[in-house]
């Protein structure tokens, strides 16, 4: 699929001297004197190597076609995630520099979506929000304003975010895993 040179936005692939590169970085440059442009920063998929280049409007950009599946979570070992397609039972593996942060968020049977490129795994993505314990968490000072004075908190999973000064230990929540903050208490 073609995509104009200013649609190009962080986390999309695209295919660009004959190899497929994953967007870090993209900022839209409207310089004083001459036409716009979109300044990418691209990380080669095969290579691993990075490149900055300037799109025009008026360029196209081939974007890759990704396939998109249904994966479960099973476990995790040292070096691999393997996740479960739930209608086939097929079992892949995942390394764990693909998945990164979001390794701490997967639990057991969670649902993720996996794309692939010609059959290899590139990314992850996974529910927009999850149910987290609050392992731990400091005591509300008394004085504080209410205007939003939220205190750290320590996640059973080991990351570490802000909450409201109602959340205590052991509560439940519900976290955004694309932003990793706070959405709200579970009753």
């Amino acid at each position: 699929m073609k995509i104009q040179g200013n649609e190009i936005k962080p986390g999309m692939i695209i295919e660009f001297n004959n190899d497929h590169w994953t967007v870090l970085k993209a900022q839209h440059v409207k310089p004083g004197k001459g036409g716009a442009f979109n300044q990418v920063e691209l990380k080669s998929l095969t290579k691993g190597t990075k490149l900055n280049e300037r799109f025009r409007s008026s360029e196209n950009v081939q974007k890759a076609q990704l396939e998109e599946r249904q994966f479960n979570f099973l476990y995790s070992d040292d070096n691999e995630c393997f996740f479960m397609d739930p209608k086939t039972f097929e079992q892949i593996p995942l390394k764990n520099e693909i998945l990164g942060e979001k390794l701490k968020l997967l639990t057991e049977n969670l649902e993720v979506t996996i794309s692939f490129l010609e059959e290899k795994p590139l990314s992850i993505d996974l529910p927009n929000n999850i149910d987290c314990i609050v392992e731990s968490t400091e005591g509300v000072v008394k004085g504080q304003t209410a205007a939003s004075s939220y205190k750290p908190a320590k996640l059973k999973n080991g990351i570490d975010i802000m909450v409201p000064p109602f959340v205590e230990e052991g509560d439940k929540i519900i976290l955004d895993t694309r932003s990793l903050e706070y959405v709200k208490k579970i009753n």
